[in-house]
């Protein structure tokens, strides 16, 4: 299993050919980040100007996925585009859910990162301990755990627990974030990794907690609520990001 080198750059419109570069360039930041997981878990974009998306081939590390080898499938898990690889059924599933749910879904994210499986798997969920924490806390949703993400009938209630939210905790599994374009998915996501990084480290100190007041905790949300970052991660987050795996000689756009 190897990932596949040949451009089909000159074969797709550029507006796909531009989704599926940065769709790229967030698994290779994922796996420079260490969020990956082997080669579990998946992100997705929506090709432009139809229901199709774009997903990770099956057996592929987050560190080969290139522009040219994802993989193009419809809402029904067909695949659209000629390629040797299968795709993942789990994410199939998951991500079709969102895409067929959420019109303004450009890309989700689904990541079983250690600390977002900690958070996922208390009670509490997510704390409002923190700054980063009081910028994601009231745009995330819960969905609890039913097995391995393999029925279609779980797109339903996948569906119904994310409503309008862009973030969500898969209880005893993971973490999923939603965003108009790539951009914002990824740095939605890393704002909720951040958050339960900070929180499992605060609450393994077994220390009285200092809680944000409450008046606090509205103003953070009146400063980040209702994608007013949203801008921000697209025009400088996201070319900030890209210019790094530019620097590391990453050759995502193949």
């Amino acid at each position: 299993m190897i990932a596949t080198i040949h451009s089909i750059k000159e074969s797709v419109s550029a507006a796909e050919w531009g989704v599926r570069c940065d769709l790229a360039a967030c698994y290779q930041l994922t796996a420079l980040f260490g969020w990956d997981d082997l080669i579990a878990t998946h992100i997705s974009a929506r090709v432009p100007g139809t229901e199709d998306f774009l997903i990770n081939p099956m057996g592929l590390m987050f560190d080969e996925i290139t522009a040219s080898n994802l993989v193009k499938i419809n809402l029904a898990g067909e695949i659209l585009s000629p390629t040797p690889h299968a795709i993942n059924p789990a994410g199939f599933v998951i991500h079709s859910a969102i895409h067929m749910a959420r019109p303004d879904a450009g890309c989700v994210m689904h990541l079983h990162t250690r600390d977002g499986i900690a958070v996922s798997s208390i009670a509490e969920g997510l704390l409002a301990l923190n700054q980063g924490a009081l910028s994601v806390i009231h745009d995330l949703a819960y969905h609890d755990y039913e097995g391995v993400a393999l029925e279609l009938d779980e797109r339903e209630r996948l569906q119904r627990d994310l409503g309008e939210k862009s973030l969500m905790l898969l209880r005893n599994h993971g973490t999923l974030s939603v965003g108009g374009t790539v951009a914002e998915a990824f740095v939605k996501m890393y704002l909720l990794e951040q958050a339960c990084q900070i929180q499992v480290r605060t609450l393994s100190m077994e220390r009285a907690l200092h809680m944000p007041s409450a008046d606090s905790q509205e103003k953070v949300f009146e400063q980040t609520g209702e994608g007013k970052l949203a801008p921000l991660m697209r025009d400088f987050f996201w070319p900030a990001l890209t210019r790094k795996l530019d620097r590391l000689g990453v050759r995502y756009k193949e």
